[in-house]
């Protein structure tokens, strides 16, 4: 099965997945005649290559005069409908759209109806969507993966105003998706790239086991000094039975990563200071922390912190373990995890919307559980008790024919 892998060390946007497909070998010209079929004359496209901290790579500029910039869903649906574009790629382009208006729809608190596109509405926008779609078509993609995405931190200027990042749509669309923030300065993964990613992207975390056919390098706009703004392409033939995973769960949509597992003893340390620093663990980007009481040394009590992260975050972890904490040195180990993949469904209750992590094999429902932070702002803004939200979250879920076991 020949599949895409989208290696966002350092985010994505909508013209850096361009550059990157250009340089993985989609032909400028194929792309050209390919948005050519939208009938947006005023629309252009023009490639060159950049050095971005020493990786060369392709950079795209979508061209188009000051013109509408606020649209709504049905008016980028016309555009795509109308134009001579195969079925497959107007689709996949429709679906990216509506995946974006239902985060900006939830953002604002209005029908997707409603929605103004603002930033994502502009001509641009709808030729980095339906470049994309064009250029997975031309190079025969059947799969679709992704690594943790860098998002980015600090502030972004949008049309409303001065938003944190990753900003609130992109946060929406990408709900049950591992990020992290590192390296760089700014918004790294825009609305585009995040609506587009999350639309075709079936997994997500390292490089799946692939035979490598090609790789190719999409330019961001600012440069970082030592730091390569880049989105690489990877493209290769999988792999068809996953080493590591045994033959009889490969029914159950299962995954598997490599993970990092961080271990320190301590017995010199403040209960609260190890608290701290696991919740840190988690905002840095952990998977996962823990703390397990041990006896050590000399019959002392003391603490194991246990902390479950993707490799690259292993060295920012590591240094703040010995920042926080009182260790002097820290275990890492590599490991073999083997998990279900999960998808977030809402469910309407009267207590408002609640999302719940499902996880599937084939059409079953093997596991379900309301998401805890929702569950408990929920509970306590409507003074009900925190068990008997989730149990109605839970039957509003099998209501909706999603049951466990079935």
């Amino acid at each position: 099965m020949k599949t895409l892998y989208f290696d966002c060390f350092a985010g994505a946007a909508g013209d850096m997945i361009l550059g990157a497909l250009i340089s993985l070998g989609v032909g400028e010209q194929d792309l050209r005649d390919g948005l050519k079929k939208l009938r947006l004359d005023e629309l252009s496209l023009a490639q060159s290559k950049v050095d971005r901290a020493g990786i060369s790579a392709t950079k795209v500029e979508i061209e188009a005069p000051a013109g509408i910039k606020h649209r709504h869903l049905r008016h980028i649906e016309d555009i795509i409908n109308g134009s001579d574009l195969s079925s497959n790629v107007k689709e996949r382009a429709i679906a990216i759209f509506r995946r974006l208006a239902q985060a900006e729809a939830q953002v604002h608190g209005v029908g997707v109806e409603k929605v103004h596109f603002h930033e994502v509405g502009a001509i641009d926008a709808i030729a980095d969507v339906v470049g994309a779609c064009i250029g997975f078509e031309l190079l025969g993609i059947e799969n679709f993966a992704c690594s943790r995405i860098n998002v980015g931190n600090g502030f972004v200027k949008m049309s409303h105003g001065m938003y944190p990042v990753p900003p609130p749509a992109v946060v929406n669309l990408l709900k049950g998706i591992p990020v992290y923030a590192a390296h760089a300065e700014g918004e790294l993964f825009t609305p585009t790239a995040a609506a587009i990613i999350s639309t075709v992207c079936s997994s997500y975390g390292p490089l799946p086991q692939l035979t490598i056919e090609a790789s190719g390098y999409g330019a961001g706009s600012r440069e970082y000094d030592g730091f390569p703004n880049v989105l690489r392409l990877i493209v290769g033939e999988a792999v068809p039975e996953p080493t590591g995973i045994p033959k009889d769960a490969l029914s159950l949509n299962v995954q598997s990563d490599e993970l990092l597992l961080l271990e320190t003893n301590i017995d010199d340390c403040s209960p609260q200071v190890v608290g701290f620093a696991l919740e840190r663990a988690l905002e840095i980007g952990a998977l996962d922390s823990w703390a397990t009481p041990v006896q050590m040394k000399k019959g002392r009590p003391g603490m194991k912190l246990s902390i479950l992260c993707p490799v690259e975050l292993g060295p920012n972890l590591t240094e703040m373990l010995f920042r926080e904490t009182t260790t002097l040195g820290v275990r890492a180990t590599t490991v073999q995890r083997t998990s279900l993949q999960r998808t977030l469904e809402s469910v309407n209750t009267r207590f408002g919307t609640i999302d719940v992590k499902v996880a599937r094999s084939g059409p079953e429902v093997v596991n379900a559980m309301p998401e805890y932070e929702q569950v408990k702002r929920a509970a306590l803004e409507h003074n009900v008790p925190f068990r008997e939200l989730q149990e109605t979250v839970m039957d509003e879920f099998e209501a909706s024919g999603s049951k466990l076991g079935s």
